[in-house]
């Protein structure tokens, strides 16, 4: 491997990667017997903690792209587990909510607390306070950069 690849590899941004698609592998895996993927999941979590949620919020609020959430919502409506349905005054918005069925599948479902616990339970709060620092920084600086090049 040559320097410049090996030391993305090594960096702060390629161990979150890292970190980030080994947490959801496990979460996948985990999730497979429930016919759920790791974003179908994020759906429900958010549905079963906040309640009836407009689709447009859950765009912004799981950062997902809007065609994205779409499919997702689809298939979880396909499944049974979400209602989807006009809300307000304006017929085009959808307003999501849990079914009955929906409320028994997130009941059945193990918890996945195990999985942060497995990678961040032994780690000084400090440390886990200032990589979490480090990491919003950096998040926040990349979606200015995004933003900027859009107003270009």
């Amino acid at each position: 491997m040559n320097n410049r690849v090996n030391s993305e590899f090594s960096s702060v941004g390629g161990w979150a990667k890292r970190c980030y698609f080994a947490g959801r592998a496990l979460m996948e895996t985990t999730l497979r017997p429930y016919d759920l993927g790791s974003t179908q999941w994020y759906v429900l979590w958010h549905l079963a903690t906040n309640g009836p949620t407009a689709q447009r919020d859950l765009v912004r609020l799981l950062d997902l792209e809007r065609a994205t959430l779409s499919g997702i919502v689809a298939a979880l409506v396909r499944k049974g587990l979400v209602d989807q349905s006009a809300g307000g005054k304006d017929q085009r918005q959808r307003t999501l909510q849990l079914t009955e069925a929906g409320k028994t599948l997130w009941s059945d479902l193990p918890d996945l607390h195990f999985i942060h616990d497995a990678a961040f339970g032994d780690i000084d709060p400090a440390d886990l306070a200032i990589a979490i620092r480090v990491l919003q920084t950096a998040t926040g600086r990349l979606h200015d950069l995004l933003g900027k090049g859009n107003n270009e």
